[in-house]
C-alpha cells in the first residue's frame, strides 16, 4: 500500500489548498475556523476535535533579552515575531494580547508556528508566541506560560476528506488519531484533551 505524504504548513494555507483542489484524504486543523472553511465548501463533515493546545512566550536559550511576561513583549526594544492574524496561531496570539491589554508590533508576522520558532531558535527575535508543543524538546528555546493562556485554548479538528481517494483507510487513521492509542500519543507530546 502506498502512503501518501504528510504535508504540515499553516492551517489557513492547508485549507486554501484543499478548496483550490489539492488531493488530500484527511485534514487536521489547528483551529476550528479553518475546518469549517473545508466543510462549508463542501468537501467534509462531521469533523471531531482531537486536541487542545495553548501559547507559550518562545525565548533564545538563555533568554538573553530578559523576557518575562506579555508585557516585555510590547516593549520596542525586544524584537518580537508572531504569526499572521489568518493563521490559528495568529489569532490566538491576538486574543492573548488583546485579553491582557497590550499592543505588540511585531518585526514580521509569519504564515505558520515553525517560522516564528525558527526565528527564535536562531537568535532572530527575543521572543514569540508559539503553541507550548512547538517547544518541547528544542533546545534552542525556552517557553515562559503567560499569564491568560489557560483562557486561549485552540481546539484541533480533524476529518477524513469526502473525495479521499482511500475513504476506508482514511476513516481508519482518523479513528486511530481519536482513540485510546492516538490520544496516548498526543499527550505525551503535550497536547491537550480535545
Amino acid at each position: 500500500m502506498d502512503i501518501a505524504p504528510i504535508t504540515y504548513d499553516g492551517s489557513s494555507t492547508l485549507a486554501t489548498q484543499i478548496i483550490e483542489g489539492a488531493a488530500v484524504d484527511v485534514f487536521a486543523s489547528a483551529d476550528e475556523k479553518n475546518m469549517q472553511k473545508v466543510v462549508d465548501a463542501g468537501l467534509a463533515s462531521d469533523p471531531e476535535l482531537f486536541a487542545s493546545n495553548t501559547l507559550v512566550i518562545a525565548v533564545p536559550a538563555g533568554n538573553p533579552a530578559g523576557i518575562a511576561s506579555l508585557a516585555d513583549l510590547a516593549d520596542p526594544a525586544n524584537t518580537v515575531v508572531l504569526c499572521a492574524a489568518e493563521v490559528p496561531c495568529g489569532a490566538a496570539s491576538q486574543t492573548l494580547l488583546q485579553n491582557a491589554g497590550l499592543t505588540v508590533t511585531p518585526a514580521s508576522l509569519e504564515q505558520n508556528v515553525t517560522a516564528v520558532l525558527t526565528k527564535v531558535a536562531a537568535g532572530e527575535a527575543d521572543a514569540g508566541l508559539v503553541y507550548a508543543t512547538d517547544v518541547i524538546g528544542n533546545d534552542d528555546v525556552e517557553a515562559i506560560v503567560p499569564d491568560g493562556a489557560k483562557d486561549v485554548v485552540n481546539h484541533y479538528p480533524v476529518v477524513a476528506l469526502d473525495a479521499a481517494t482511500n475513504g476506508p483507510v482514511a476513516a481508519a487513521f482518523v479513528a486511530f488519531v481519536l482513540g485510546g492509542e492516538g490520544q496516548a500519543i498526543l499527550s505525551d507530546l503535550g497536547f491537550g484533551a480535545p
